[in-house]
This record gives C-alpha cells, sequence and structure tokens, in this order.
C-alpha cells in the first residue's frame, strides 16, 4: 500500500459560498481556513493546493463572544520608532473595510509562506450581500447548521 499524493494538475476545485452573518468570528475562520488549505477532502495533500474557492459575505454582520467585540485590539507597527497602533475590533467593523477581520483572522489560520499566499488568493470576503462570482455557481455551505456554537446565542 502506497502513500495517495495529488499532483497539482489533478486538482479539482469548487467554489464555496458562506454567508457570515451572525456567524462567531473564531469558528468562522476555523472552517474557512480549513476549506482554502483542503484539509476538508479526502486528497488533502500538505505541499499542494487543493482546496477551494471560498467567497463570505455579509462579512460585516459577524459577531464577537464575550466583550472582544469593543475589549479586542488588533494591533501593527508603522516601521517608525515608537510606531505601534492600535484599533478596536468594534472600531474596523464599524469602519471604512469592515471584511478585514475575518480576513485576519483566516490569515493568521494559515501557513505562511508561497503556498499559504497562493491559498489566501482563493478568498474572497465581501461586506455586503452581493459579489460578483455568479458565474462560478458557487455551492453554499450552511456554517450556522454544522454546529450551533457557530453562532452567538443571547
Amino acid at each position: 500500500m502506497s502513500t495517495f499524493v495529488q499532483k497539482p494538475a489533478e486538482v479539482e476545485k469548487k467554489w464555496v459560498l458562506i454567508d457570515a452573518e451572525g456567524l462567531v468570528v473564531g469558528r468562522l475562520a476555523t472552517i474557512i481556513a480549513n476549506h482554502l488549505r483542503g484539509k476538508h477532502k479526502a486528497t488533502y495533500t500538505p505541499h499542494v493546493d487543493d482546496g477551494d474557492n471560498v467567497i463570505v459575505i455579509n462579512a460585516e454582520k459577524v459577531v464577537f463572544t464575550g466583550k472582544k467585540y469593543s475589549d479586542k485590539k488588533y494591533y501593527w507597527h508603522t516601521g517608525y520608532p515608537g510606531g505601534i497602533k492600535e484599533r478596536t475590533a468594534r472600531a474596523i467593523i464599524e469602519g471604512r473595510f469592515p471584511e478585514r477581520v475575518l480576513e485576519k483572522a483566516v490569515e493568521r489560520m494559515i501557513p505562511r509562506g508561497p503556498l499559504g499566499r497562493r491559498q489566501m488568493k482563493n478568498l474572497r470576503v465581501y461586506a455586503g450581500s452581493n459579489h460578483p462570482h455568479e458565474a462560478q455557481q458557487p455551492v453554499t455551505l450552511d456554517v450556522a447548521k454544522l454546529n450551533n456554537k457557530n453562532t452567538r446565542s443571547a
């Protein structure tokens, strides 16, 4: 018995549509990261990009558990001495690019390197409910039905 190793030419990529409205950020990000890497497939090969193309709509309507919405901070550095900056999750979601919260959560779950950067290009996140990928006929994945913890209960 030999180990199955998938070749890049044998990869079949599907298109998956996820509606993020009311879903918990971290749990949604793990599901998206697994689909981008292809770990949900039996043909998973670590060094081949065999994941699916993932479209996420309504990214501005994701939720956090606990007090993370107001307390969680995102840090970055400008490159200048003393140039550490921070912004809360609330400021980002209510700001100009609310989809960045979900993009960063997924990006930090994908391995760094050339393969990880290629896999991140298969992710498309939209703040609203419209997306320009109808021609690809994406299959809808209902994340809320996978586990009741994926949605925030009051």
